[in-house]
């Protein structure tokens, strides 16, 4: 009878409200937690067919859900490696258990972020037991081609601060004034010497030589030098040597006119004489032709106008940060820096639809849809923002409302079993 069917609407009302207060006392219980996804009900109403003339109630039933896809306000802190993200997507981690449990395929988690700090072995986790993963970069600090539909590339990452690291100098760009007085005739001739060092694969300092020989003419000014370059780490051996010749037009008047190599190689186009010096090719810059940026030859003395290189000593690592682009940069007490992994970002087709776990910590379900994971920056996702936590996404005042508003909902619901309590009661007594 529909009595009964009253009853049980109101049953079900004192149930969807009860799991309603779950939600509610989950969200004020964590409305300090950074990271926490605020949860939520969808009550649906439930409809059984009726008969002509009656009426039977269905009544309520309900869906949880997390809104993984809002977003908490950030807030500041001290801490280089706590990471938020400003935008859509997630930043990878796995348990520190599998990791230390030395498990070939490291489960994959998602957070929206994390306090990281390396542990006494190196790796950068949370202290709730989350270690942070990414891609690891190679010797160069590139990141090499690595699947983006799945986590088989992503490593945990283990930082040691013990680290030494040295970056040996690939790339030199040399500017100088050549006197043009030097290449008249009656000229003595005399070679001009400029010694600037680098740095080999080992990051010891080593010497590189430039001699710079004026050619002396029989009569007028020759506009030429010849270019010997020597190598310390070999024993002082030849390993560049070019004829320069120097314009002496009234419109470009002391820029490089010709190169002519005779060990080495150059081009014109871009300035680049590539020699090969102890730890292997170095690309060095003088200059293009027709170029007054790098080596000139004007009436002034000889003298360095400007002497950039790359590379650096062997230096202790102080400090790793997370960039905008989710790059792991560690940086050497010697100014030298490297990029040692990428953290990318972990994005679904439907965030709400992920598997919620301990430590506002999600996983990969059917109804997320597939993964893919993007540099931070790129397509869909946001950036990664170090120095910042995300505050949890529950606001009390909202959940304080939605409690009165849920209490109210459930006392109604028990008025109605004690309602029908009391219609059943009087049924019994027409027997009397």
């Amino acid at each position: 009878m529909s009595i009964s069917s009253a009853l049980n609407a109101g049953v079900s009302g004192l149930q969807s409200n009860a799991s309603r207060l779950a939600t509610i006392s989950d969200n004020i219980a964590n409305a300090s937690t950074f990271g926490y996804k605020r949860a939520d009900v969808d009550f649906s109403s439930v409809v059984i067919s009726q008969n002509q003339g009656r009426y039977s109630a269905g009544g309520v039933t309900i869906d949880t859900f997390r809104e993984v896809e809002s977003r908490g306000s950030l807030v500041s802190t001290s801490n280089a490696t706590d990471l938020a993200v400003g935008g859509r997507g997630m930043l990878p981690v796995t348990t520190i258990a599998a990791v230390d449990g030395g498990d070939t395929s490291l489960p994959l988690l998602l957070v929206s972020t994390g306090s990281f700090r390396p542990d006494d072995e190196g790796y950068l986790r949370s202290e709730n037991g989350l270690v942070l993963t990414g891609f690891p970069a190679d010797d160069d600090g590139n990141i090499p081609n690595v699947p983006r539909d799945s986590s088989a590339g992503l490593e945990p990452i283990r930082i040691n601060r013990n680290q030494f690291a040295a970056s040996p100098t690939t790339e030199m760009s040399i500017g100088a004034n050549l006197p043009a007085d030097e290449t008249q005739a009656g000229s003595p001739g005399t070679p001009l010497e400029l010694s600037i060092e680098y740095f080999d694969n080992v990051g010891a300092s080593q010497t590189l030589t430039m001699t710079f020989t004026p050619t002396i003419p029989a009569t007028g000014q020759s506009d030429e030098w010849s270019l010997e370059i020597t190598d310390g780490a070999q024993a002082g051996a030849v390993v560049g040597e070019y004829l320069l010749e120097f314009d002496n037009t009234t419109s470009s008047g002391g820029s490089l006119l010709n190169v002519t190599p005779t060990t080495g190689t150059y081009a014109g186009g871009t300035g680049l004489a590539t020699i090969n010096v102890g730890r292997g090719p170095l690309d060095l810059s003088i200059g293009a032709l027709g170029s007054s940026n790098a080596l000139t030859q004007l009436s002034a003395e000889f003298a360095p106008t400007q002497i950039t290189k790359n590379g650096s000593p062997v230096g202790n690592l102080t400090t790793v940060e997370v960039d905008e682009n989710g790059f792991v940069i560690a940086s050497y007490d010697t100014g030298f820096t490297r990029t040692i992994y990428q953290v990318p970002l972990v994005d679904t087709a439907n965030p709400n639809g992920l598997t919620a776990l301990d430590n506002q910590s999600f996983m990969i379900s059917d109804d997320s849809g597939p993964l893919y994971l993007w540099d931070a920056g790129q397509g869909p996702t946001g950036e990664v923002i170090g120095f910042a936590r995300e505050e949890s996404t529950a606001d009390i005042a909202a959940e304080l409302t939605s409690l009165i508003q849920t209490q109210r909902a459930y006392s109604s619901n028990a008025k109605i079993i004690q309602t029908v309590d009391e219609m059943l009661q009087e049924t019994t007594n027409l027997k009397r």
